[in-house]
Parts: structure tokens; sequence; C-alpha cells
């Protein structure tokens, strides 16, 4: 793991970091608007919305990643994983997501699930290195409320 590597949830100021993490990360989609999806996760359990930061060159602090996860009492969700591209495959992904496990367990969360792109080959393979499986399931989705 990176030496320096700090996680704590986020606060309004990592906003426009974030969405430029998440456009870096190719995370940003047409018909969802990422600054509605954070005011959103901010409304309901914030503390689930965390950020990893970095000791940069120079001791700036420089924003590297986020995990944005979710507890319903019966199953976990992780949203907008995401890593600097040019800090990947330094555990930093790896942090986020053992740091998002503990606080579900400490929630009495019994199992997470993770939403992931077909497409996203390489990141498949990063969960099934974390213990993840495939379920047998679909994932559906219907929009109540339209972002655009």
């Amino acid at each position: 793991m990176t030496a320096a590597l700090q996680i704590r949830p986020f606060e309004a100021g990592d906003e426009e970091a974030a969405v430029a993490l998440w456009r870096d990360c190719g995370l940003l989609r047409p018909w969802n608007d990422p600054r509605k999806d954070i005011a959103r996760k901010q409304a309901v359990q914030p503390g689930l919305f965390l950020v990893a930061l970095v000791q940069g060159r120079g001791g700036a602090t420089e924003f590297v990643g986020t995990a944005m996860a979710g507890y319903d009492g019966h199953r976990g969700s992780v949203y907008y994983l995401a890593v600097a591209p040019g800090r990947q495959r330094l555990a930093i992904g790896r942090g986020l997501m053992a740091r998002v496990e503990q606080e579900l367990l400490a929630m009495g969360c019994p199992k997470i699930n993770v939403l992931v792109r077909t497409t996203n080959v390489q990141v498949m393979a990063f969960y099934e290195k974390l213990g993840y499986a495939r379920d047998d399931a679909f994932s559906l989705g219907k929009r109540l409320i339209p972002d655009l």
C-alpha cells in the first residue's frame, strides 16, 4: 500500500476533485449527473463516501481515490470506486475496499454487491483478487428521477 495513504470521509471541498477523478477513470455517463450523485450521497449515509489522499511531491496532498458505499439493512453496495490512472496498482483501491468492508461490517452488513460493467475486464480481475465472485443474478434498473 502507498506509504502515506490517508482514507477519510468525503468533504464538501472534495467535489471537483472527485468529479475530475471519475472523468479521468471513465466512470461518468451522460445520463448520470455526478454532482447530483454526490449530493444524494451526502443526504444518506455520508460517512460511507470515502476518499483517498497521498502526500505528493513537495508535500502537497494529492486526491487519488474514491469509494461510495451504502447499506440498506440487507446488502451493502459499492459505487464510484476509482483510483487515479497514474496511481493504480499501488494498493489504493484495495485500501479503499478494505475500509468500505470494515465500515459495512461494523453496521452488520452480511454481504456486499458490486456492479461492474461487463466490458471492464481489468476491474473484474481486481475484485476477484479481493475475494468477490460472480453471482448468478442480473442487475436491473429503472430511473425514477432523470438527472438531465
